[in-house]
């Protein structure tokens, strides 16, 4: 995998002062960035997010799901450590687009769940890859994670690249619009509850 990184910025934010990382893969064409805060190089793990894009829920406040919750959560937990990384990668709808992403939010509206709809649309449950995240890492110079996470595949994918990651799961965000979603993301995807 070819990825070129382009170029930095500051970020402020309310949880404190991020810097901004865009990164393009060279393969595909997609642009992946990552906010960065304090000392990357130190020894002791780095508090880090894998955070996949949902413009729905990231900038639009969608309560059909976790994900706009868990990236403040992870914006936040990072400001008060003064200290972490977050890889926001762009495959939005667990890899198959937005446009695709609201047609499976059209058959949940007709009582499918996060999972079948995906299927039906003729996708993997889950076709988000996390290889982008090595060189991404290796930018950086980090391979040792305290991984805000409850998705196993996450800890599996940076495990089978060398990374020594610890799990620190993240509760929050729900609500009695993702009660459903998030079930399914326990009993068919494996995430910890």
């Amino acid at each position: 995998m070819t990825v070129k990184f382009v170029a930095s910025a500051s970020l402020p934010t309310q949880w404190g002062q991020f810097t901004i990382y865009g990164f393009e893969d060279e393969e595909t064409g997609k642009e992946h960035v990552a906010l960065a805060m304090g000392e990357m190089d130190q020894d002791a793990p780095l508090l880090c997010r894998v955070h996949s894009e949902c413009l729905t829920g990231d900038c639009l406040f969608s309560l059909r799901c976790d994900c706009g919750s868990q990236l403040q959560c992870a914006m936040e937990s990072i400001g008060k450590e003064g200290r972490g990384l977050i890889l926001y990668l762009r495959q939005e709808g667990r890899g198959i687009g937005l446009l695709n992403k609201i047609k499976a939010y059209a058959l949940q509206d007709t009582g499918v769940d996060t999972v079948d709809a995906n299927i039906q649309l003729g996708f993997e449950p889950d076709s988000r890859e996390y290889e982008i995240c090595k060189p991404m890492l290796d930018h950086f110079s980090v391979n040792n994670v305290r991984l805000m996470t409850n998705n196993p595949r996450k800890v599996e994918a940076l495990k089978a690249m060398g990374i020594d990651v610890a799990v620190v799961p993240i509760r929050t965000g729900s609500n009695p619009h993702n009660e459903g979603y998030l079930a399914v993301k326990v009993d068919k995807l494996g995430h910890i509850k």
